[in-house]
């Protein structure tokens, strides 16, 4: 990707902002080749948001406030906070997303498998043993895997139908750093934490690693190749990029 030139070069600003009652300082980087607003959490730096050159900074504190969560989180997960939702645990009641919407987590005392989890509408059924012996966060992994090799492979058998091109095997993994990854041989891979972001993201990713089958490199021809099948591929990527620091970390309420 070619880097800014010094015409285009990013101006940078500190401000500071309270969050949860304690002040925190940001940076603010303004970019001429931002399309939107992009909040990113680093262990060294903390807390930046990139936001396009004609973002009216005095919409920032609202922005700030509505991911007060989100970013007291990450700040907790790189030592840089103490985040009241930061070591709290899953709970009945409490809610995880899936394909776009979130879940609610319910207890089922019927349920005929102690480590049972059911997907029930809108709800989680989940076996109430799970919530006292300290192994839910595991048992909703294993869900997600499971829900994940079924819905991202029913995804990549049609999509690769419509793109003309063929795979040998689709691998659920848990990769920290990666959404997707196809090889050589024509294995895909796929993260299982997709399955928390909405669906148009996921056949992004889908489409991506497809497109890998005819490039195995980001040229522009691979480009043009994820574009002709993915519209909105550059919404989806950014939308990744915000939510990368959510999607990697632990289950958390």
């Amino acid at each position: 990707m070619a880097r800014e030139t010094r015409h285009q070069a990013t101006t940078v600003e500190k401000r500071e902002t309270s969050i949860n009652g304690q002040t925190i300082t940001y940076t603010v980087k303004r970019s001429l080749r931002a399309r939107y607003v992009r909040l990113e959490v680093r262990r060294q730096t903390g807390l930046t948001v990139v936001v396009p050159r004609s973002y009216k900074i005095g919409q920032l504190p609202g922005l700030l406030e509505s991911k007060e969560r989100w970013i007291s989180s990450n700040l907790a997960r790189c030592g840089n906070f103490q985040s009241p939702y930061a070591e709290k645990e899953l709970g009945s009641g409490d809610t995880v997303p899936y394909i776009g919407r979130d879940l609610k987590l319910v207890k089922r005392e019927n349920h005929s498998e102690v480590d049972s989890v059911a997907l029930e509408g809108n709800t989680l059924a989940v076996s109430p043993i799970l919530f006292r012996n300290g192994t839910l966060e595991l048992a909703l992994e294993h869900w997600y895997r499971a829900e994940a090799a079924r819905l991202i492979g029913e995804r990549a058998h049609k999509l690769s139908a419509q793109m003309s091109v063929s795979y040998k095997s689709i691998t659920i993994r848990g990769q920290k750093t990666r959404w997707g990854s196809c090889s050589h041989k024509k294995n895909l891979s796929f993260n299982w934490k997709l399955l928390m972001a909405p669906e148009p993201v996921i056949d992004y990713v889908v489409i991506h690693e497809l497109a890998h089958l005819e490039e195995m490199n980001h040229s522009k021809r691979f480009w043009e190749l994820v574009a002709q099948h993915c519209h909105r591929w550059r919404e989806c990527k950014e939308w990744l990029k915000q939510h990368e620091a959510n999607l990697t970390a632990k289950l958390c309420p």
